[in-house]
């Protein structure tokens, strides 16, 4: 019988994510086709509805556009100021996001999505601001166009021959939690633009020969519907997934997305939408061969920018290596279950496609069953990021690379000339073909030496040398056989293709060098961090490796009690410290996202700053200044640095839940001990009390004493009865810690309970000024009559006993949503400052060294008889001085009193 119950895991999982849901915004967007089809227009009139319904509403940013109409809509609206931004001379006015936190509406409305910030904003993009407000709880309505949605950009470019530059990946999109498609027909938008009601006389003019075309804007409207499906489905899907209307789950298929040197973004976007459409999990990959490992800077900065644009669209990336793609990439897609994987066309000419057949004609003829989709070119983005990109080159990396290659050819050389030197002495005694040996060994050296290039030049010149100085005629290039022509083309073929099997080896073993060192210094890491006990000794170890294998400055910046991050103690021994910000570090603490140099949030950092992210809770925050920041760009280097950041933050959690177990065991052991001394102590002292309270009164009831005497009799009576009074509490406190407490709980009228409570103490309030408030609509409540007596008996001993004989003391009442909130206030000294909640534990006094009576134990009775009530109880300082207590009672549902005094009746 199959087992129908949920998965435990998946329902805490779910729970997880409901939570954190419920403390996160809710995010609507106005989703449109193109501009003028009215998002901005329906965003108001929704925003003008909530505030209708009593929600706070306030317009953080909105463009009108010179359009009256929409103009109209903002008023009535509470309008945010806008922030001045100082730009190349001039001030430019933006949203702002610390006014808006600061302002805390329930819904704020921020327009155009995807708009690009002035240089100097926080964040580079507005959809990061709205994921700022998001996450402080505030929920947001936006606008968005079809055409900024990044998986679109280049088809909507190809169909409008226009390309948007501002865009924001699909993910944004995707996780909204409401999405409003305005739609208007085309030839209304067309009517719309002539009426002025779109952009200005001009504007419209210019966009109307241009963008406002009747077949582009069919397009996108074809576009923006069919999105909106895609995210309809999305949901219909996940509604099943949770009522779990599917008992068999279906293995979802995995695309791989191939990019190289080139401009591979179109290819990034098209697998993104085919992925979607799929609704498969995708890889963007790229294969570094021997050939690829020497691209000039600019082209390995392309395949980054299509790595990035990858992660960004939610893609896996990964960097491999191997000498042959094809095969890299079928034995990759092989461990990872890929069913499908996307290419470019080959770029090689049709003779060479003859000679090598392409990357997808090897990918789809192998047995892996993989099926090839290959995208074809077209218009991509002009090349102004690339080339500025490409200018900020590394130039000692440059510089040396060209030193290393000089080198490999100079030794080349050399080595052709040192076999020519070691033939010549023996020539005579071995046939030439034995001679030509000699020359493939330097061609064998030269290659596993220096690589490919050196070896091509030592096999030029080492046929060259063996023709001039070995072959009849000699000193000549000329050739008497000419059996030794085919000597010589056998030679050179050999020659050169051993110096290629060298270079791959040679580069295959460089790869496999550099991946050893990764994976020995994170196991190096892991070990010392392993064996560390202390805060001190994880921070150090991390901060070490971290140096050594990124060649940067390090620091760990952990939090205080007061979840704020704090700069490290600086160690003498240290000479050098990253330049760290503490705002940014708590930022990144805060959002749990990366920020500063070579990220997408305040990018002009000269440091990085890494969320040190454990299974439980965020730990810390990683600071990194590298000396050479393109070093960290790598998509090696950042997977590596992500491990080690998490193996830190795991370390520093083990070592803060030991701490905590620590503390916990010897907390409980302690308490154990406490308890079983405190009922000891308290059987075997009651019974001498009682003998002593009873002599006492015996003697002052049956002899004839003197006032001397009986003033002696009367104080050894009194101090016995206080000691009692102790013993009681000790006892009370041992049988309430035990669990043995059984409620007797009944509807009560508090007056009455407040009335004996105040008889009950009537000696030690004899000098004191009681005033009591007690409304006469106070419903029932219901409670252990005994056991509440003796904590409002506590509270007023306790208020007469630290305010002094001329206390005055105010008892008041009060129903506060679902509590009856019962407060005893004085004008005594107050309660000592950061005592408010430990003068409740247990023998722990306002005043260490004082004349006042007490162990400390009449609060700790007190919380532990309201925590069996399931009620509260707390203390704080009044602000015209004095200390008042407050205990809450849950009302529950209290009979109606007209029904009980019929049923007396």
């Amino acid at each position: 019988m199959t087992d129908q119950r949920p998965d435990p895991d998946a329902l805490l999982d779910r729970v997880m994510q409901l939570e954190a849901q419920a403390a996160r915004g809710k995010l609507k967007i106005f989703f449109g086709s193109s501009a003028g089809v009215g998002k901005t227009f329906a965003m108001l009139s929704a925003a003008h509805a909530m505030k209708a319904q009593g929600l706070d509403v306030v317009v953080g940013i909105v463009e009108t556009h010179g359009r009256s109409e929409t103009a109209r809509m903002v008023e009535g609206l509470e309008l945010l100021p806008r922030k001045a931004v100082d730009y190349r001379g001039r001030t430019l006015t933006e949203f702002d996001l610390d006014a808006a936190i600061a302002r805390h509406p329930q819904l704020i409305l921020v327009d155009e999505l995807a708009h690009t910030n002035v240089e100097g904003s926080r964040h580079p993009k507005r959809w990061q601001d709205v994921e700022e407000l998001l996450s402080s709880g505030i929920d947001v309505y936006t606008s968005l166009n079809v055409q900024h949605l990044e998986s679109l950009n280049d088809v909507v470019g190809q169909i409008t021959q226009i390309r948007v530059h501002e865009t924001l990946p699909d993910f944004v999109f995707d996780r909204a939690d409401e999405v409003t498609l305005v739609d208007l027909p085309a030839e209304e938008l067309l009517q719309r633009l002539k009426e002025g009601k779109v952009y200005l006389s001009e504007q419209a003019e210019r966009a109307a020969k241009h963008f406002f075309r009747k077949g582009n804007l069919i397009a996108l409207r074809e576009l923006a519907l069919r999105r909106t499906a895609d995210r309809v489905d999305a949901q219909m899907r996940e509604y099943r997934a949770d009522q779990s209307i599917h008992r068999v789950w279906q293995a979802k298929e995995r695309l791989l997305v191939c990019v190289g040197p080139g401009n591979s973004e179109r290819l990034v976007r098209a697998g993104a939408r085919l992925a979607a459409n799929l609704r498969a999990d995708w890889i963007v990959v790229y294969v570094e061969t021997p050939k690829l490992q020497k691209l000039p800077p600019s082209h390995r900065q392309q395949i980054l920018d299509s790595l990035n644009l990858g992660r960004e669209l939610g893609a896996e990336t990964q960097s491999l290596a191997g000498a042959d793609a094809a095969s890299s990439l079928i034995s990759y897609a092989r461990s990872r279950n890929v069913s499908k994987v996307v290419l470019a066309p080959s770029s090689r000419s049709r003779v060479s496609q003859l000679l090598r057949a392409p990357i997808s004609e090897k990918i789809a003829s192998s047995p892996a069953g993989l099926d090839v989709y290959v995208i074809g070119t077209g218009m991509e983005r002009d090349g102004t990021d690339t080339a500025n990109a490409s200018t900020q080159t590394d130039d000692e990396s440059v510089e040396a690379a060209g030193v290393e290659r000089r080198k490999g050819l100079l030794f080349g050389a050399m080595s052709s000339v040192l076999a020519t030197g070691l033939a010549w002495p023996v020539w005579q005694h071995f046939d030439l073909t034995n001679v030509a040996m000699v020359y493939l060994l330097a061609v064998v050296y030269a290659s596993a030496r220096f690589g490919r290039w050196p070896g091509v030049l030592t096999s030029v010149l080492s046929v060259a040398s063996f023709d001039f100085f070995f072959v009849p005629p000699r000193f000549s290039f000329a050739v008497s056989d000419t059996q030794f022509v085919f000597t010589f083309v056998v030679m050179l073929v050999v020659a050169l293709t051993i110096s290629s099997l060298t270079a791959n080896i040679r580069f295959q073993a460089r790869i496999a060098m550099h991946r050893e060192q990764r994976a020995q210094s994170l196991y190096n890491l892991s070990r010392e961090l392993a064996g560390a006990l202390t805060y001190d000794q994880i921070l150090e170890i991390g901060v070490r490796h971290v140096e050594t294998e990124f060649a940067c400055k390090a620091a760990i910046l952990l939090p205080d009690s007061h979840e704020k991050v704090r700069q490290p103690v600086r160690d003498a021994h240290r000479d050098s410290w990253p330049v760290t910000d503490e705002g940014i570090g708590q930022w990144v603490y805060d959002h749990q996202q990366e920020a500063g140099l070579g990220t997408h949030t305040l990018t002009s950092a000269v440091s990085r700053y890494l969320p040190l992210k454990a299974p439980m809770r965020t730990r810390g925050v990683l600071v990194l200044e590298p000396q050479h920041p393109r070093f960290l760009v790598r998509p090696e280097q950042q997977q590596m640095l992500q491990t080690a950041a998490s193996q830190i933050a795991l370390a520093i959690e083990r070592v803060h839940y030991v701490e905590v177990a620590q503390d916990a065991l010897v907390s409980m052991e302690s308490e154990r001990l406490r308890n079983t001394l405190l009922q000891a102590v308290s059987h075997d002292l009651r019974t001498p009390l009682t003998v002593i309270v009873g002599l006492a009164s015996t003697l002052r009831e049956t002899l004839q004493l003197s006032a001397a005497q009986l003033g002696t009799v009367d104080a050894i009576h009194v101090e016995a009865m206080r000691m009692e009074g102790l013993i009681s509490n000790l006892l009370e406190m041992a049988r309430l810690q035990a669990g043995a407490v059984n409620l007797h709980r009944e509807w009560q009228v508090l007056e009455e309970i407040v009335g004996s409570a105040l008889r009950a103490c009537g000696q030690t309030l004899a000098t004191c000024r009681i005033s009591v408030t007690l409304p006469s609509d106070l419903p029932l409540v219901e409670f252990d009559a005994i056991l509440i007596e003796r904590v409002l008996c506590n509270l007023l001993e306790n208020a007469a006993k630290y305010a002094g004989k001329d206390a005055i003391i105010d008892i008041r009442a009060r129903v506060i949503e679902s509590d009856c909130v019962l407060t005893i206030s004085d004008n005594g000294p107050g309660i000592p400052a950061g005592m408010e909640r430990r003068i409740f534990e247990k023998f722990l006094r306002g005043e260490k060294e004082s004349a006042t009576s007490g162990v400390g134990l009449g609060l700790a009775i007190c919380e532990a008889i309201m925590t069996a009530h399931k009620g509260r109880i707390w203390a704080d300082n009044r602000a015209e001085g004095g200390a008042q207590f407050c205990m809450a009672l849950p009302l529950g549902n209290p009979p109606d009193l007209a029904q009980l005094e019929g049923e007396f009746a």
